[in-house]
């Protein structure tokens, strides 16, 4: 099998930094983290956890899904209105390296390492649509926010949990998540995946209406 892709998220997070004109230290007083650890996500020296990758494509106004993106969108003359099959189809018809999928094999898939004992795997992609579909492991003492604190993002979570045991905390709620178990729930709620056991949790992750 090929081995995983690792997408250059900082580099991408940069791009649409200095696209926006957004300086670092200004982004970082957005996101509540040191101008410091911007810079080394940028630079690649650190990976963001998933409440700061979440916080930094937020305040930018992309999509977490955008960061994946190998080759930045190009505009199709007659396309339709972004989001629209019209559109997907062209996008399908200009660059057909772009579309992952019908098949995804499991050893050609993007992978994300974030901090804090999390990793990403990019399950497909329709272009258009706002959507993250991830494979996500959490291992051993794993957390979504690194400092403990609860992450919110835009978007609808739904999640199956299909091996390993997980705790969700969803506002003042404590859920423990068991393989079989989903969840689901408005990503702008407070919520914190953490894994308490001593085995990787691994489960499907579908995040809608992401932030563009």
């Amino acid at each position: 099998m090929s081995p995983a892709v690792v997408p250059p998220v900082g580099a991408r997070i940069r791009q649409a930094r200095l696209e926006r004109g957004t300086s670092l230290r200004a982004l970082a007083r957005q996101v509540g983290v040191s101008a410091s650890l911007v810079s080394q996500i940028e630079t690649g020296k650190s990976q963001p956890s998933v409440s700061t990758l979440y916080a930094i494509t937020t305040a930018l106004g992309i999509s977490v899904e955008s960061l994946f993106d190998a080759r930045a969108s190009s505009p199709v003359v007659g396309a339709g209105t972004p989001g629209s099959l019209p559109h997907a189809l062209a996008v399908f018809a200009a660059d057909p390296g772009r579309r992952i999928g019908p098949l995804a094999g499991a050893g050609e898939r993007e992978t994300l390492e974030l901090d804090s004992g999390v990793v990403w795997e990019r399950l497909g992609r329709v272009p258009g649509a706002e959507v993250d579909f991830l494979l996500v492991t959490y291992r051993p003492g794993g957390s979504s926010a690194g400092s403990g604190g609860l992450m919110r993002h835009g978007g609808t979570e739904y999640g199956y949990l299909t091996s390993g045991e997980l705790i969700l905390t969803l506002g003042f709620d404590e859920y423990t998540v068991r393989p079989g178990d989903a969840v689901c729930f408005e990503s702008t709620t407070p919520h914190r995946y953490r894994n308490d056991g001593e085995v990787p949790a691994v489960g499907v992750w579908f995040v809608s209406g992401d932030v563009q």
